[in-house]
């Protein structure tokens, strides 16, 4: 029988006071001889900003596609009800659990004292020194594979208290009382969800999967698309900061499904985006090296190659056609901006007084009137940038809205000095 659930939780922040949730959970199960008998593990969308990806390693990219809490909890109270929940700082990762537990509807016998923590235990077991987990696994010999991954930590966390369950042949009695009543504590009955849970390495396998794989593979028309407008114009809106996030990703192939477009439809028109860029670059006779660049990995973001960008800048390529409009998007004073996640090395505030000095609004809220959100991170899933999708209004990172601020500042200038 598996007694004891050994638990390890990555999460956006230090309290869920503060509105932090869990990213990432990692379950063990272990039994009475400390044998590791069954591990769960998922990521978790907590929609709202990652943060602190410095130590955890976790991008937005990697929770877009994973399960919120809610959806997991059915699964995660069927391994804890019944079982003494171990962890390394019990406190920390009992009050999240609960607090997530309790987001969903649910409250729960799990407090920082209603099982075992191995971090408090290492007074016990092990000689004086630093109290990290890899510390502990450090002085017994087994050190964590991955450290601030979940389920690395959590086997970490069940190989340090399977050394103290050797180290004291009555370990359970000397625990009696906090096992009994973790065993026999009351749990809700939380329905189970039928949901794909995400670890790590699945989300980054489909990140590493281009976006014209999802669609269906066909010979291609022979004829103009009557979508290509639609499809260029969202493609555009994209490709604004040079970086196609995954939910543009899905927003691209759901419109492609939607107008009936084929992998190979897509591909045409991806080429012909291209050679509307080429042709941009050819306008004043010279091709610079950072216009090269731009083609490339405009390229490599479509699903091109380099003979297609080499086509692009042949003049003898054929025309353009008329649907097909690049740089579509420019950000214009008395336009309304929306900043969401914090800028690294520049203050917010800073941020705000230097935009409304060139003329645009800065607003706390999206709405339709929205012209642009400046996010932390492209694939954002804070409040503000998932309203922001919903309106179709176009997100990008810091860097591109800074650069973006260069044709404001210009035109600004000239409205200046055409009043004078």
């Amino acid at each position: 029988m598996s007694r004891y659930a050994v638990i390890d939780i990555e999460t956006t922040g230090f309290s869920p006071a503060h509105h932090h949730r869990i990213l990432e959970i990692g379950v063990v199960l272990v039994d009475d001889d400390g044998n590791l008998v069954y591990e769960w593990e998922t990521l978790v969308n907590p929609q709202r900003d990652v943060a602190a990806t410095e130590v955890h390693g976790l991008s937005a990219a990697d929770v877009y596609a994973a399960p919120t809490f809610a959806q997991i909890a059915g699964e995660l109270e069927s391994l804890l009800q019944g079982r003494v929940p171990v962890a390394h700082n019990l406190a920390f990762d009992a009050r999240f659990v609960a607090a997530e537990l309790e987001r969903a509807g649910y409250s729960v016998p799990l407090t920082t004292t209603s099982g075992l923590c191995t971090m408090r235990l290492a007074s016990c077991y092990l000689p004086d020194g630093p109290r990290t987990l890899e510390a502990c696994c450090d002085s017994i010999g087994c050190p964590v594979e991955c450290a601030h991954a979940a389920l690395d930590d959590a086997r970490a966390t069940a190989r340090l208290f399977a050394h103290y369950m050797r180290a004291d042949a009555a370990f359970a009695d000397s625990w009696l009382e906090v096992i009994s009543a973790a065993q026999t504590s009351e749990w809700p009955v939380i329905p189970a969800t039928q949901v794909v849970r995400v670890s790590r390495t699945t989300a980054r396998a489909a990140r590493d999967q281009h976006f014209l794989g999802r669609l269906a593979s066909r010979a291609p028309r022979s004829e103009m698309y009557p979508e290509a407008n639609s499809y260029l114009s969202l493609l555009d809106r994209a490709l604004l900061d040079r970086q196609i996030s995954r939910h543009e990703e899905d927003e691209l192939v759901s419109a492609a499904e939607m107008m009936g477009l084929a992998r190979e439809d897509a591909m045409a028109l991806h080429r012909l985006y291209l050679l509307a860029l080429g042709r941009m670059a050819l306008e004043d006779g010279i091709v610079t090296a950072d216009e090269q660049a731009d083609l490339r990995l405009v390229a490599e973001m479509l699903g091109l190659t380099p003979e297609d960008v080499e086509a692009s800048l042949d003049p003898a390529s054929g025309p353009v056609a008329d649907a097909c409009a690049v740089g579509g998007f420019a950000l214009r004073p008395g336009d309304a901006v929306v900043f969401t996640g914090d800028a690294p090395g520049v203050d917010r505030a800073e941020l705000e007084y230097q935009a409304r000095a060139l003329g645009l609004r800065v607003t706390g809220a999206v709405s339709g009137k929205t012209s642009l959100v400046v996010a932390a991170d492209p694939d954002s899933i804070s409040g503000k940038a998932r309203k922001a999708r919903d309106l179709g209004v176009p997100i990008v990172d810091y860097p591109t809205y800074m650069g973006m601020l260069d044709s404001v500042s210009c035109q600004v200038s000239y409205l200046t000095s055409a009043s004078t």
